[in-house]
């Protein structure tokens, strides 16, 4: 596991990718979940050494070896823990095709009454080069189509690293078509930067590579640009960005400066921004009336508990903003969950998602 950043062929094994290095990975968490107990039950017994050894045997002659049921326990303890951890990770896998249909009713009163009821679907994090299933992934694209929206966008991370991964693929998601089109915009991923190149030129004509693959589906990719959608006689503005992250040392390849001006007298924008923490340190500070914004990136770790009272993934603790809606006034993100997978070929608790977003004025 320790060798795979170095091994350029490791890096491109999609079963080793996908699977024996998660199935590592799991064991390795696993081990250390059951290390952990094992070492507080080291600790215990340790103290209770030194107890006895500073007071009175007489004091302990009841219980001859109070040790033995409590090491027992945490013993058994750590082994559940980690086996459970483990098991959770291998079931995992049977639901990385598993497409959730999630559908938001967003209320806006500067929504233009042309656009009431109208329907997008949101879709991220798509990367194709984790994908090893054809037939799965057009099945996913039959469910967006059967939604039958007026409005198709994807917010960034098309690949792993390279252009290359969408060959076997390109002509499932050129299969999405909407009235109103299908836009996109690149994440993180989509530069190639995770991995390595011969030369900075063939890092350059990887992303060349890309950006044909969306023109080549018929996606019009939005490169820190933005667009008019008209309907009745009036509009709304949509704006794109190159990835812009606040956390982790993401790279911050957009320029809201560039995307923004020509759209401050339309009086609802959407905006497509990849990384989710772009909200909280630049939208809402200085876009104030960018109504919506739609991000993705964070996978919700692939990884965590859902239910209509509770929410958790330990991708929380890095990004407030990780999962669903949320609002701060009269501005509000949605990250979607992603549509693909990478690192973990599976998902537990968090399913890969269609987000279908149906906007009112009323």
């Amino acid at each position: 596991m320790l060798a795979f950043p170095y091994i350029p062929y490791l890096q491109q094994s999609k079963v080793f990718r996908n699977y024996v290095f998660a199935i590592l990975a799991g064991l390795f968490f696993a081990k250390l979940i059951a290390g952990v107990v094992f070492l507080v039950d080291d600790l215990r017994r340790g103290g209770l050494w030194v107890t006895t050894k500073i007071v009175d045997q007489v004091q302990h002659s009841q219980d001859p070896n109070p040790k033995i049921g409590r090491s027992l326990f945490l013993s058994w303890l750590g082994l559940g823990l980690g086996a459970t951890l483990f098991g959770t990770l291998l079931y995992g896998f049977g639901n990385k095709y598993n497409y959730q249909v999630k559908r938001v009713k967003l209320r806006f009163p500067q929504l233009p009454k042309a656009f009431e009821g109208f329907k997008l679907v949101q879709i991220s994090d798509v990367h194709s080069g984790s994908f090893q299933n054809t037939a799965a992934v057009s099945k996913g694209i039959d469910k967006i189509l059967s939604l039958s929206p007026d409005l198709i966008l994807f917010t960034g991370d098309l690949v792993n690293d390279k252009a290359v991964e969408m060959t076997d693929y390109q002509s499932i998601f050129a299969r999405l078509r909407a009235p109103f089109g299908v836009y996109s915009t690149l994440g993180n991923h989509d530069y190639g930067d995770y991995v390595s190149w011969p030369s900075a030129a063939a890092k350059s004509a990887n992303l060349n590579d890309l950006k044909a693959v969306h023109a080549n589906m018929g996606w019009r990719l939005l490169m820190n640009e933005h667009v008019k959608l008209e309907k009745g006689g009036e509009a709304i503005a949509l704006l794109g960005i190159e990835n812009w992250g606040a956390k982790g040392r993401f790279p911050k390849y957009g320029k809201m400066d560039q995307a923004y001006p020509g759209t401050e007298n339309i009086p609802f924008k959407i905006l497509m921004s990849h990384d989710p923490s772009h909200w909280d340190a630049q939208v809402r500070t200085e876009y104030p009336d960018i109504q919506l914004t739609l991000s993705g990136h964070t996978h919700g770790m692939q990884f965590g508990l859902e239910n209509p009272y509770f929410k958790w993934s330990p991708v929380q603790w890095m990004y407030q903003q990780w999962a669903g809606l949320y609002e701060a006034g009269e501005q509000k993100l949605y990250v979607n969950r992603g549509f693909g997978f990478i690192g973990y070929p599976g998902r537990v608790g968090i399913l890969p998602e269609i987000t279908l977003i149906e906007l009112s004025a009323g």
